[in-house]
């Protein structure tokens, strides 16, 4: 499977919470495919890993209470 432009990927990242939780969990793999796929360039990639891991700290601020863990 192609992945989409990063582009498109770093775009998809910033409606996260805007999306059903299948589209959010779509998204996040497609970001993961992009990371993984070194034909992209680092600066993209960074750019991508940067805005993922963002969204992931939010998904853990909504969803971890107290003792839990992530």
């Amino acid at each position: 499977m192609d992945s989409p432009p990063p582009q498109t990927v770093f775009d998809n990242l910033e409606l996260l919470e805007q999306v059903d939780i299948v589209k959010s969990a779509f998204y996040r793999q497609q970001a993961q495919e992009v990371l993984a796929d070194s034909r992209v360039s680092l600066r993209w990639r960074q750019a991508i890993a940067d805005r993922l891991i963002h969204a992931n700290h939010l998904l853990e601020m909504q969803t971890v209470n107290g003792d839990d863990s992530y």
